[in-house]
């Protein structure tokens, strides 16, 4: 990446506290990728508010620090430590950049259009102290008034990532920093699919792939946007142009 400008703001208003309890999650990074004018971002931080006090919160965007930034986050009152970084464009970027610069032993990547509830805050803290090793992740729905067939796109991926292995990086994936720099980050280079090749990492490098047993909530806009035909297609042949050739590696690799 060719430049990093970090802001910052530690909120102190308001009188919001993380839930008690926690045993992990107070060592959380939360690391959310902003891309040219994405807006979702602002309904995030509203899920935030269960968090630990301690955790930090990274918003790493291809674009500048909104003017309003400040003033929002007063106005959501979450005393959290939350800082805005402005990168290069790229989702593989944006996160590794905001792994480099956060400071908390676990690294939790959540997409910008995800909506996050205590409960399900909750059941990650059980997953990191039970499995600190392992790779943690959601199962995925999508929220309300989103298109009926997308109930479909929710059982296809709980079976893709419960019986194939391969979850996402819009089911909120979450490791701790050693095994994040044990997979050497997300891949930069390729124009999708950074989270998918790095789940094949994690299968190459034995690492535990966990789930939460609770879901996340996505945003359904691509489908409406695009069709829900032709986005679910797209998604499946993009997905399996990647899987093919990595599966057969990693069988190649345990075969020798």
């Amino acid at each position: 990446m060719s430049s990093i400008t970090v802001r910052g703001h530690e909120a102190q208003v308001g009188s919001l506290r993380g839930e008690p309890g926690y045993r992990l999650l107070a060592s959380v990074s939360v690391i959310v990728p902003v891309g040219p004018q994405e807006l979702l971002w602002r309904d995030l931080l509203s899920c935030f508010a269960s968090l630990p006090i301690e955790c930090e919160i990274w918003f790493v965007a291809a674009q500048d620090q909104p003017a309003d930034f400040e003033e929002f986050l007063a106005k959501c009152g979450l005393e959290r430590i939350v800082r805005w970084a402005s990168v290069d464009v790229g989702r593989g970027s944006q996160m590794n950049a905001g792994a480099s610069l956060s400071t908390r032993e676990f690294l939790w990547f959540l997409h910008a259009d995800s909506k996050v509830s205590s409960e399900a805050i909750s059941a990650l803290d059980k997953s990191l102290t039970a499995f600190p090793g392992a790779i943690h992740y959601f199962d995925l729905a999508f929220s309300e008034g989103s298109p009926i067939p997308t109930r479909l796109n929710a059982w296809g991926v709980w079976m893709r990532s419960h019986c194939l292995g391969l979850p996402f990086g819009d089911q909120g994936l979450c490791m701790s920093r050693d095994t994040f720099a044990l997979l050497q980050g997300f891949r930069e280079e390729v124009p999708y699919g950074e989270d998918h090749l790095l789940i094949w990492a994690a299968h190459r490098k034995h690492i535990l792939l966990r789930a939460v047993g609770a879901a996340l909530t996505t945003s359904a806009r691509k489908y409406e946007a695009n069709g829900w035909f032709s986005t679910t297609v797209h998604h499946l042949w993009r997905t399996w142009y990647q899987a093919i050739p990595q599966g057969v590696a990693l069988l190649w690799s345990r075969l020798r």
